[in-house]
């Protein structure tokens, strides 16, 4: 299986870049990870939120393959404790689906059209956390799944 995480917009902060990439190395141990970053929308000043949310919708949806098992992590989502999130991991790597893509919108978060398509929804948290710094958490938690999943020593309960 492959996972894809696909997010909008370039990280501004060269630490989260640095921990994203630092996790992606390690994910990369147990299965294909991709991290795809989509370019950010251009003179958003003139655009509405639901604007913004239907481009980068748009540029999300061309992202998507059929057969793609679609999560969004968004406010809305399940929230799920480190093990717990380790045995949806489970689920989806024992179902036969061949690319995992996990999507981090934008600052307006999803359009209805990615609501549509995807299959799931992930939330991190009930609070609200840059879509920058999110990058960094979930590829942690992606880690600390795999760990779990493998009986590893980095996830203490």
């Amino acid at each position: 299986m492959t996972i894809e995480l696909i997010v909008i917009g370039k990280t501004d902060s060269k630490e989260i870049a640095s921990l994203v990439e630092t996790y992606a190395k390690r994910v990369n141990r147990y299965c294909r990870f991709a991290l795809t970053t989509l370019p950010d929308l251009r003179n958003t000043r003139h655009l509405t939120p639901k604007q913004q949310r239907t481009a980068e919708g748009e540029a999300i949806l061309r992202q998507l393959a059929e057969g793609d098992f679609v999560a969004l992590l968004d406010e809305r989502g399940a929230e799920l404790r480190s093990t717990e999130f380790a045995e949806w991991l489970q689920k989806r790597l024992n179902s036969g689906v061949k690319r995992l893509v996990l999507v981090i919108g934008g600052p307006y978060g999803f359009s209805e059209e990615v609501y549509a398509r995807a299959d799931g929804k992930l939330s991190l948290s009930r609070m609200t956390f840059s879509h920058q710094i999110v990058r960094a958490i979930f590829a942690e938690q992606l880690y600390r799944a795999f760990t779990i999943l493998h009986n590893e020593p980095y996830h203490h309960e």
